[in-house]
């Protein structure tokens, strides 16, 4: 989980999975409906506050430094050269429409740096490798190469990373690890997603086997497969070596909490692969997911949003069933997601959306349009399920209010931060889930569609202003996109006092504003009776009248 928009993550966000819970899904311009290329990501953690970053990008004199600051720390790692030039950023999209995101993974002990001493001889660190590729970088390709050359030079700070890169004509699997405590340079692969096809991550590492003389398709560093060997982790034939096999260690975990929302991912757009989800069960001796699908049907924004917002429904990880979905089916389980009882361990279900993101972003890229028009930032903050995703051109170079980091911080509630007003939203949500989510859905629709459905008046005439004046294209998208986010929060901050009333003390308001005390659902009952029905149960007293 990276820092562009949020306060520091601390310790959780340095964990290997399960406490480090990211989700990033990428779709190739092939795949999606319109041409576009997609990449997804949520920043998932219990200590994340989120905030629109925005950045301008400038000229930069001969010998001038860019520190490097660890993002999950703040800690101060050292200063590297700055590149003569640098791009406007917006969150994790760059004014050449490339972007990234990232889920992080953990690796052998031996790959990383030891105690607090290593860790300050560090000098790079994921958050910031993945901010300086944006901001140097004009296509997916080149930030990729510069992913692999920036790190190379710094001993890496970092646990293992999977990150996202595309741009509006190609996609980008990038894996990263260190080489061990005080020693420069990183162990990397990155594979070019073929286009028509999707692929996800989900703090679990996704490449194994890749083709060692494939230079338009497969960019890796060099020794790869020596180093693998000197460290006695692999020792077949070259085209035999994979990345995870050699430098991650199984676990349960892996499976279970973060190639199961891959696994959830490829069912819900390639169901006609039927990948069953004994695949992600736990079990040994069960074969690894494909690295990439292609969808049955082609992909769209609203398709994306949807995706972002899965709970396992209807399979047998759903999480609004069972007693811990409690009496209104919440999809969301408490920390921590282990627990033992009894002298038995157990766990909760992961699923792509979780209570404590801090915020996501679909990213919209195409080749069709200039980048001021072509690049689309659509944003949310807190529960993927719950927020409403905004569109934020690229063309931006000042975040909106509601979202900005000057507006709020973790410690401090504020009806001016879309952080918090979204929050307030969801907590009235979990309470009785299954009857306010349907409101919250309600403005969702509302809200989302109608951004959808002025998407192509807005580009159109944003079009014409750029064929005239490019400036003032990108002045127009701008007001657009914050008047859009203007609305989006004043709305949930009404939503919020609109479900307060509605839903206080456990009644219900109908239309008209009269109270209503509708039951349990019935599976509750049931359990109440089966857990103490003598108890519960009503009898009538001799004499006792009939009840009219």
């Amino acid at each position: 989980m990276i820092r562009p928009f949020l306060a520091l993550a601390l310790v959780a966000l340095a964990l290997p999975c399960p406490a480090s819970a990211c989700t990033s899904y990428l779709v190739t311009p092939g795949a999606s409906s319109d041409g576009s290329a997609f990449l997804t990501y949520s920043a998932d953690s219990h200590e994340l506050y989120g905030y629109l970053d925005v950045s301008e990008g400038g000229v930069h004199p001969a010998g001038a430094l860019r520190d490097v600051v660890e993002w999950d720390t703040g800690r101060f790692l050292g200063r590297i050269p700055q590149a003569a030039r640098t791009y406007s950023v917006v969150g994790l999209l760059n004014e050449h429409q490339v972007s990234i995101g990232e889920t992080t993974f953990g690796v052998r002990k031996e790959l990383l740096v030891k105690g607090e001493e290593g860790k300050r001889a560090g000098t790079m660190d994921y958050g910031t490798l993945m901010r300086l590729a944006v901001e140097r970088a004009t296509t997916a390709r080149e930030a990729v190469e510069l992913i692999g050359s920036l790190s190379a030079d710094h001993v890496w700070v970092s646990d293992g990373e999977t990150f996202s890169v595309a741009d509006p004509k190609e996609a980008w699997l990038v894996e990263i690890v260190g080489r061990g405590d005080g020693v420069k340079g990183t162990l990397w692969v990155a594979l070019r997603v073929p286009d028509g096809y999707v692929t996800a991550h989900a703090n679990s590492s996704r490449i194994r086997r890749f083709p060692l003389n494939d230079a338009k398709n497969a960019l890796y560093v060099k020794d790869i497969v020596q180093f693998a060997r000197d460290k006695g982790w692999f020792s077949g034939a070259d085209a035999e070596f994979s990345f995870r096999d050699a430098f991650i260690p199984p676990s349960f975990g892996d499976l279970r909490f973060c190639d199961a929302r891959v696994w959830r991912f490829f069912d819900r757009v390639a169901p006609s692969l039927k990948l069953s989800i004994d695949l992600v069960k736990g079990g040994a001796g069960q074969p690894p997911l494909p690295l990439w699908v292609k969808p049955d049907q082609p992909l769209g924004t609203a398709d994306l949003m949807a995706l972002m917002r899965d709970h396992f429904e209807g399979t047998d990880f759903d999480l609004s069933k069972g007693v811990g979905a409690g009496p209104f089916h919440a999809p969301y389980r408490w920390r921590p997601m282990e627990w033992a009882l009894d002298g038995k361990e157990y766990v909760h279900e992961r699923a792509v959306s979780t209570q404590q993101t801090g915020w996501s972003q679909i990213v919209q890229m195409r080749a069709k349009l200039p980048d001021v028009l072509g690049g689309v930032y659509w944003f949310g903050v807190d529960d993927t399920a719950s927020t409403v995703y905004v569109p934020i051109y690229g063309a931006v170079r000042q975040a909106p209010k509601a979202f900005a980091k000057e507006t709020g911080d973790f410690r401090t509630f504020s009806w001016d931060a879309a952080f918090w007003v979204f929050n307030a939203v969801a907590q009235l949500a979990y309470a009785r889930y299954e009857d306010v989510i349907r409101d919250v859905q309600a403005a969702q629709r509302d809200l989302e569609g109608a951004f959808l459905a002025s998407q192509p008046e807005v580009e159109a005439a944003a079009l014409a202003l750029y064929k005239q004046a490019p400036e003032q294209a990108r002045a127009y998208l701008a007001a657009y996109s914050t008047r859009r986010a203007d609305e989006t929060h004043a709305r949930w901050k009404a939503l919020w006092e609109q479900l307060f009333v509605k839903f206080l003390d456990g009644n219900v308001r109908d239309p008209n504003h009269a109270i209503q005390h509708p039951r349990y659902p019935d599976d509750w009952y049931r359990r109440i009776v089966d857990e103490e029905g003598a108890k519960r149960l009503k009898t009538k007293l001799p004499g006792e009248p009939d009840e009219d």
